[in-house]
């Protein structure tokens, strides 16, 4: 008879294990920095393809709650090193203090939020030194994260969008007025991209409380993904309904597009993946079973790479 314990093991093992990807041969090297802010020494990685050319767009990729830049490496399934090699781009991994980033949200237990880390000061940070030694092209920094990363996104599009020219928010919505802290730099924000599944078991697409299953990782209520899109473009003022669009892209996956444009250069995009769950959908590695469904298609960061590169400078 197959003992508690052990049943209890494989029921973990079924839902948690999500097996490594293969690591691809990469043309470029891999390095790790350093930078102080407000007495505290933060670090991250960067990836340079080799030939890189003289003032190459930057892409950074925040990774969620807990983690790492290692981590997210994996988690994207190096999709962002595959697409510089191919495109001919810098990417940037950070790393929050103790594995958060102090984003938008009130709520939330964890030291970057309740000592009030200056992220936003630590990543500009980061983009001006990368400016400085590799001679990245200031008119075409982006930056993306997933789920808290997402989140992170979102405050660097209301703060930052003289550094960042377009952000992609994974996983992630817009906190609700009250659970909301981020304060905007000036008249309009970046360009926001928001590419959320319809079954995420921890971000809510039709907004609510961010909790998994609903009892665990409190992060206080969110916007569905639907007003979240429609949130930024009312910052910019891009009047008028949005663009939609629907095509499959699997067996029982479909991608439905909503964009808002207007004559300006910013504009804002949700990809919704349906039967999509927690995470950027790719083809090289399964997510936990633990965060829903794990679709292969479309390729997220290629889809979000796409978006960057049609961004014209401000």
């Amino acid at each position: 008879m197959i003992s508690v314990v052990a049943l209890g093991g494989a029921l973990f093992g079924y839902f948690v294990y999500s097996p490594a990807p293969e690591v691809p041969r990469f043309s470029g090297t891999l390095t790790k920095g350093t930078i102080e802010v407000g007495g505290l020494k933060l670090t991250y990685l960067t990836y340079l393809p080799r030939g890189l050319a003289k003032g190459p767009p930057l892409v950074m990729v925040m990774h969620g709650s807990d983690e790492n830049g290692a981590r997210i490496r994996i988690e994207t399934g190096y999709g962002f090193e595959r697409l510089a090699d191919e495109r001919g781009f810098a990417v940037v991994y950070p790393d929050g203090y103790e594995g958060y980033w102090n984003a938008c949200n009130i709520v939330g237990d964890y030291s970057a939020n309740k000592l009030n880390i200056d992220d936003v000061g630590f990543l500009t940070g980061v983009v001006d030194t990368l400016i400085t030694e590799i001679g990245v092209d200031r008119d075409h920094v982006f930056a993306t994260g997933v789920s808290r990363g997402g989140h992170m996104a979102f405050r660097l599009a209301l703060e930052a969008p003289a550094r960042f020219r377009a952000v992609a928010a994974v996983a992630a919505n817009v906190p609700t007025p009250e659970n909301f802290k981020s304060t905007r730099a000036g008249l309009g924000t970046s360009s926001v991209m928001i590419m959320n599944g319809t079954m995420d078991p921890l971000n809510p697409f039709d907004g609510g409380e961010v909790k998994l299953f609903g009892l665990f990782i409190g992060r206080g209520e969110v916007r569905s993904s639907r007003e979240s899109g429609q949130y930024f473009a009312d910052l910019n003022h891009i009047a008028g309904a949005a663009q939609t669009s629907d095509r499959q892209v699997a067996d029982g996956v479909h991608v439905e597009q909503a964009r808002w444009r207007d004559d300006s250069k910013v504009e804002v995009e949700l990809v919704a993946i349906h039967s999509g769950g927690h995470g950027i959908p790719q083809p090289y590695r399964r997510r936990p079973r633990l965060l829903g469904p794990s679709p292969k298609e479309p390729n997220g960061p290629a889809v979000i790479w796409a978006f960057f590169e049609r961004q014209r400078p401000k």
